[in-house]
């Protein structure tokens, strides 16, 4: 499929950018023990101790002189004491999923010595590389939000890694890379509801689903690479709010010509544009551009990522990345009584409309493009630099 870049949508349409203790025991027997067990640790702890050598049994012999339940006190009942508090390691809390800090460290150190490609004469200035992708599959399984539920989600159309269900981990994505993006080193995974004619009750799937990979402020200060991994979502699957003309979160119209890119008109319940020709149904959703650098998804599979100003990220998510943003086809042009959404099927509103990635690059390609696009700010498409 053969991809012009898309017109941006007006800007009324466009998405804002917005245990254990220790007890003490007397008697004889535990001394013994308690003896035993010491000359054995420390028997093990270096090369040139043996449970019989001298040293063991000076240090055994040490540290049973001083224990309150000593052989010399052995007949003597100790006095009654409390055990020790539990202190359990710590855990990560339910839903953080934390990012391994060696992996990424390693990453961050190869982004970093990774010399910049030389740039070809010609190479526009819009500071981003892309993945076009087209249609999948279908299914009402969520490995985000609802991971080894098969089947509780509402239906999800997937572009991008062919076997990802709702049991898919991080690792399946390394394992199982069969994708219908370019480049074939993208072998992440990406979702939408499943946008349904509400004619005919039959699903409508994308045409055209391209991922852009991009700076969306002035500059580039301290972009760093996607690290592998990483699970996002933007939009809100609650949200049930019509849209009308000038609504936030449209769907529109875009072809390659002059014309309404909102539509030339509206479907009988308000939400959906028309389409003129020759322009086709069209979505754009747009992803936050800071990170926490700590953790691969939150509880929320939001509160990890933040969305930045042009000067900063905020102090609490300090990483920048190369921001995602949807930008979706469909190859229909609207009807009168219009489409829905799986995630709104009463209401039929477009305000639900949410987006999922389940990011997992060839880690050397991610830097190669982060370095070469994004932070040089030069134009790339699915393969390197555009001319």
């Amino acid at each position: 499929m053969s991809f012009t870049a898309f017109p941006e949508p007006s800007a009324e349409s466009r998405p804002a950018r917005p245990k254990w203790g220790l007890i003490a025991a007397g008697g004889a027997a535990v001394v013994a023990v308690v003896v035993a067990a010491v000359a054995v640790h420390l028997a093990g702890s270096s090369s040139s101790s043996s449970p019989d050598s001298p040293q063991a049994a000076a240090n055994a012999a040490a540290i049973v002189a001083a224990s309150p339940s000593s052989a010399a006190s052995a007949t003597t009942k100790p006095a009654a004491t409390k055990p020790a508090a539990s202190t359990p390691p710590k855990k990560a809390k339910p839903g953080w999923i934390p990012v391994d800090q060696a992996a990424w460290s390693a990453q961050v150190a190869a982004f970093k010595a990774r010399k910049v490609d030389p740039v070809p004469a010609g190479v526009g200035d819009k500071p981003e590389f892309r993945a076009d992708c087209t249609y999948s599959h279908r299914l009402a399984d969520d490995p985000i939000v609802l991971p080894g539920l098969p089947g509780a989600s509402h239906m999800h159309s997937f572009v991008g890694n062919k076997a990802v269900d709702a049991s898919t981990t991080a690792g399946d994505l390394t394992k199982f890379t069969a994708t219908t993006c370019q480049p074939t080193v993208d072998h992440s995974s990406y979702w939408v509801p499943t946008l349904y004619d509400d004619a005919t009750k039959k699903p409508v799937e994308t045409t055209g689903f391209r991922v852009y990979y991009r700076s969306i402020r002035s500059n580039s200060a301290g972009m760093m690479p996607i690290p592998t991994g990483l699970r996002m979502i933007a939009g809100d699957a609650k949200k049930k709010v019509p849209t009308p003309r000038g609504a936030q979160g449209q769907f529109y119209c875009a072809f390659y010509g002059p014309g309404d890119l909102d539509g030339i008109a509206r479907s009988a319940d308000g939400n959906w544009p028309i389409c003129g020709e020759p322009a086709t149904l069209h979505f754009m959703l747009q992803f936050p551009d800071c990170w926490d650098g700590k953790n691969l998804d939150s509880p929320n599979h939001k509160d990890h990522l933040a969305y930045g100003t042009d000067s900063a990220c905020p102090k609490d998510h300090p990483v920048r990345i190369p921001a995602l943003t949807f930008d979706i086809q469909y190859g229909v042009k609207g009807t009168t009584q219009g489409y829905y959404l799986s995630s709104d099927p009463a209401g039929k509103s477009a305000s639900s409309m949410h987006g999922d990635a389940f990011l997992m690059w060839d880690s050397d390609a991610m830097n190669k493009r982060t370095k070469d696009c994004v932070l040089q700010r030069r134009t790339c498409d699915d393969n390197g630099y555009l001319r």
